[in-house]
């Protein structure tokens, strides 16, 4: 572009005057000649020449440098812009917050959490190991048998759900300082959600037990209602767990009482059909579980 600039400046004609020689020294030339005018006049263009392309380079180098440091800094700023955002390429996830390929294991370990797999396991261990007590022979075990049991766990789950999403529900606050893990302490559980899971699972397990239309399970699962809402619900008269003796019966009733007797008397008058004998192994394991709940409790 420079060369541009100064190709386009125009020479002056050979013969006219020509005030910048006046500042160089005098050439050796006859005196008069147009050809020494012409020399020195020449010389003089090619020195104002030489200071136009020196002046133009100066230019053009003091603005290039002046373009690098601009573009640098616009760099940085990128790079500070971009080092507060998320990682573009670290985290797969990063820019997508509803994938639902990360939700769903998400949303599992949230509801685990929120289920207390310890009080699911220990329930199920319990209905199994009491069904058994109904066993008289071999042939009980038959798919009859397995689909009662499964009836029971099933309702007796669903049921357990809801008493410990009650729970967690009436305990936000305090699960904040002691158990900060669960999902409505954390906040990964809003309250409308808790109270959603909490009223389809006590739904789910009622309807359950009507359908199978066992009346020890039925009874069963509304004893457990009865006293899992007053156990933890803040109303007048309830919220029995403020009380250490209260609290100590009714988790001695559920665990030794409701779930020894109820559940094998399932098995014992609904599923095989038999008439209601209460068994020696059957008061063992209820004064076991009596002694066991009384010991974990004190």
């Amino acid at each position: 572009m420079e060369s541009l600039i100064v190709g386009s400046i125009a020479r002056p004609p050979p013969c006219r005057s020509f005030p910048v020689a006046a500042e160089f020294p005098p050439l050796r030339t006859v005196k008069g000649s147009c050809i020494a005018v012409q020399v020195s006049r020449q010389r003089a263009w090619n020195i104002l020449d030489m200071r136009v392309q020196r002046r133009l380079l100066v230019h053009h180098v003091g603005a290039g440098h002046e373009r690098h440091a601009f573009h640098q800094s616009q760099n940085k700023k990128f790079v500070a812009s971009a080092a507060s955002e998320q990682p573009l390429e670290s985290d797969p996830g990063a820019y997508h917050d509803n994938n639902p390929w990360k939700s769903v294991p998400d949303a599992f370990d949230a509801f685990y959490r929120f289920s207390r797999p310890h009080t699911v396991i220990g329930t199920a261990l319990s209905i199994i190991s009491v069904s058994l007590l109904a066993v008289e022979r071999l042939s009980d075990l038959s798919p009859l048998f397995f689909t009662g049991v499964m009836e029971a766990i099933v309702a007796a789950l669903l049921m357990n759900i809801y008493i410990v999403g009650l729970n967690q529900l009436f305990d936000i606050e305090i699960d904040k300082v002691n158990k900060p893990y669960l999902p409505l302490a954390s906040g990964e559980y809003s309250v409308a959600t808790g109270v959603a899971i909490v009223s389809s699972f006590a739904i789910m397990s009622f309807w359950l037990g009507g359908i199978v239309g066992s009346p020890p399970l039925f009874w069963a699962l509304f004893i457990s209602f009865v006293l899992g809402t007053a156990y933890s619900t803040n109303l007048p008269l309830l919220r029995w767990k403020r009380f250490a003796f209260i609290a100590a019966m009714c988790i001695l009733a559920v665990r030794a009482v409701i779930v020894q007797i109820a559940f094998f008397l399932h098995m014992q008058t609904y599923v095989f059909r038999r008439p209601v004998v209460l068994s020696r192994p059957l008061i063992f394991a209820t004064a076991f579980m009596s002694f066991f709940s009384v010991y974990s409790i004190i």
